[in-house]
């Protein structure tokens, strides 16, 4: 009594397939795949960079913090109150690996969690001020740095880095990434526009 038909794969294994099928590089074109290669060997190097001024910003600002705690701050700084499964998925990480996170954070009072009032089996979180305050001072930190790079730059390699940066973040469609409104209006600042 075999089956012709294979069966249904998990939820999980289709889940995996098809986030491997999102990440999978589109074919390059020959003349392409040298400038493909070196355009990722520089986003990459710029990643270990900015990635080092965050972890100076945050050494900085707190001993105790760690970069993934620093990334759930600011996720929920710009996301505003979330379920704990919303935070989860945004960061990637399991639901019971985003709680132990919480409750490192709600111990050193940088995080409020309560019950969803909609729903009592549901947990709401958010900043406290403290928490608010650390994430913002961080930034700052880390926004004067780069502030501190980038204005070393000439004009038009400032203004080129912008568009490619825009349009790296837009193909990333990554969650919690802000862009402030200047940019959104695509205005520079000291840029007139034209």
């Amino acid at each position: 009594m075999g089956r012709d038909v294979a069966p249904n794969p998990s939820p999980r294994k289709a889940a995996r397939k098809a986030a491997r099928k999102a990440v999978e590089p589109a074919p390059v074109a020959p003349g392409l795949a040298q400038e493909t290669e070196e355009v990722t060997e520089a986003v990459m190097a710029a990643s270990r960079l900015l990635v080092g001024l965050s972890a100076r910003a945050l050494a900085d600002v707190s001993s105790t913090l760690t970069l993934p705690q620093l990334r759930a701050l600011v996720v929920l700084e710009g996301c505003g109150p979330v379920k704990l499964a919303a935070l989860a998925a945004t960061l990637a990480v399991n639901p019971s690996t985003a709680l132990r996170m919480v409750e490192r954070l709600e111990t050193g009072g940088l995080v409020d969690r309560r019950a969803n009032p909609d729903n009592r089996r549901e947990v709401v979180l958010q900043l406290t001020a403290p928490g608010a305050d650390l994430v913002r001072t961080v930034l700052e930190h880390r926004q004067r740095e780069i502030t501190a790079l980038v204005s070393r730059l000439p004009a038009e390699v400032r203004t080129g880095l912008v568009v490619g940066l825009r349009a790296l973040m837009a193909v990333a469609d990554e969650p919690g990434v802000g862009i402030s409104r200047s940019a959104r209006s695509g205005v520079l600042e000291g840029d007139s526009g034209a």
